[in-house]
């Protein structure tokens, strides 16, 4: 196993009721009306691999990272009776976190079965427990509508159980929003014309995800939070300092996140999709010093993010033709930047690992 790395453990529904420090979401009634989970029966339209796709130095006109043809997905041996995710006595429930899912919906049932947060039908069977996704939902895999549809619906059960689940709003999903919306319309980014529908295709785009996208997945995604802490843990999807950029408070970033997908104009949409896409300030020379920036401006005592695939972080990139059947190893969460940084994208794009973690990590 790589020196910090971690193995093991798993956000957004209504609160029982209202408190001072948790949100208040409302879920519409439709989530309600999703059945159980069933295997996903829209494989969607394979990306091929990119060229030479390296990530430092990327602009959104490109495409973002190397996408592996996995072929089929993963198959994921669990046992159907799974333990249930253990339940404190009193006080809140256990904490976990997901990292990037980019449509792989079977990936995501197997993790979250073996971490007995799901029972064998795809339903929520972790009582008061807390599960936060930190954003990435659709792109790349055969089907993104299917994780976010599960999601909402685990968010509403979740809820009735005592406990929650909620989610983070990732760069995909800020693309996915303005492809919708946008189209074509040229936006200026920085580095001449470009379109959101060139660079939702470029970086993994999926059509059916396009044709089964709906008013209520759009609602839901604008008005997912950028930052949250939770026990001490910041939470947030990008591995990048731009967040100080929105707000000195989680209330403010969060805020002007949302105020601006409202405003729905097209180029200040992509400069907020362009800053929620860049990565690595946290991995090199000075990066322990960029997390404590966002961690003395919001608090809590670790970063916990997705975003950037752990085998990048690593240096450790598989073959992006396929040839390599093994695919990178990733064993778990990685530990970095003095230990104040937890990545969670365990690069199932690319034949690696999704992620579902509990915390705090034993380190």
């Amino acid at each position: 196993m790589v020196e910090g790395s971690m193995t093991q453990g798993a956000g957004q529904g209504p609160e029982v009721e209202r408190t001072a420090t948790l949100r208040d979401f409302r879920v519409p009634a439709y989530v309600h009306e999703a059945g159980p989970y069933v295997r996903s029966t829209h494989p969607g339209d394979v990306v091929p691999p990119s060229e030479e796709a390296r990530p430092e130095g990327y602009t959104p006109t490109q495409r973002d990272l190397p996408v592996i043809n996995r072929g089929d997905t993963v198959q994921v041996t669990v046992d159907p009776a799974s333990v249930p995710a253990p339940q404190p006595a009193t006080g809140p429930g256990p904490l976990y976190v997901v990292g990037d899912v980019h449509g792989y919906l079977d990936e995501l049932v197997a993790a979250l079965q073996e971490q007995g947060l799901i029972d064998s039908a795809g339903q929520w069977c972790a009582g008061t427990a807390r599960l936060w996704f930190l954003g990435d939902f659709t792109d790349r895999g055969p089907d993104g509508i299917g994780v976010i549809d599960l999601v909402m619906r685990l968010s509403a059960e979740a809820a009735a159980a005592g406990g929650y689940c909620k989610a983070l709003m990732g760069n995909h999903e800020l693309l996915l929003i303005g492809a919708k919306r946008f189209g074509d319309t040229p936006v200026n980014s920085g580095a001449g014309t470009a379109t959101f529908q060139a660079a939702w295709l470029l970086n993994g785009g999926q059509k059916t995800d396009m044709d089964r996208l709906q008013d209520h997945h759009l609602q839901w995604m604008a008005r997912l939070d950028a930052v949250e802490e939770v026990d001490g843990h910041l939470l947030l999807h990008s591995d990048t300092t731009a967040y100080l950029d929105y707000g000195r408070s989680i209330e403010e970033v969060n805020d002007t996140v949302r105020e601006t997908l409202t405003r729905n104009d097209a180029d200040e949409v992509w400069d907020l999709f362009r800053k929620f896409t860049k990565r690595f300030s946290f991995r090199d020379e000075g990066g322990a010093d960029a997390v404590r920036s966002l961690l003395d401006t919001y608090g809590g005592t670790r970063v916990v993010h997705g975003h950037s695939p752990i085998p990048y972080l690593l240096g450790e990139v598989g073959s992006e033709d396929g040839g390599d059947d093994t695919g990178p190893v990733v064993s778990g969460p990685h530990v970095y930047a003095d230990g104040l940084a937890i990545a969670m994208d365990g690069g199932v794009t690319m034949a690696g690992k999704l992620l579902v973690q509990q915390l705090p990590l034993d380190v």
